[in-house]
């Protein structure tokens, strides 16, 4: 059973953004999120506060989010088969972690 389900445009394709437990989704055992664009979903793992860690799980949970839709983004503009950088973890976590100090520049920058 899914925890959250909502639907976000990626470039015209709905894809089910899903927010699940290792319980309910295996594959969450190894992985903290993934997508899946053969079916048109984002699936994220439940983040559980832990006491003894100095962490903002909803600021985890946004990022992981970012990443997943990332991933969503590159496979709907067909970036996601021959490149080896559209591919890369390293390469699609940094836009997701750079990507709100971008969109607040180009707010300021009235670039929108």
């Amino acid at each position: 059973m899914c925890l959250a389900l909502i639907k976000i445009n990626v470039l015209g394709t709905e894809y089910q953004l899903i927010e699940s437990t290792a319980e309910n989704d295996p594959i969450l055992d190894s992985y903290d999120g993934y997508c899946d664009d053969s079916v048109k979903k984002c699936v994220i793992k439940k983040i559980k506060p832990v006491l003894d860690v100095k962490a903002d799980p909803e600021a985890i949970k946004k990022r992981i989010i970012r990443h997943e839709l990332t991933h969503a983004f590159l496979s709907e503009s067909g970036l996601c088969c021959d490149s080896d950088w559209a591919t890369n973890e390293e390469m699609v976590d940094w836009i997701a972690r750079q990507f709100p100090k971008m969109l607040k520049a180009f707010k300021e920058a009235k670039a929108l």
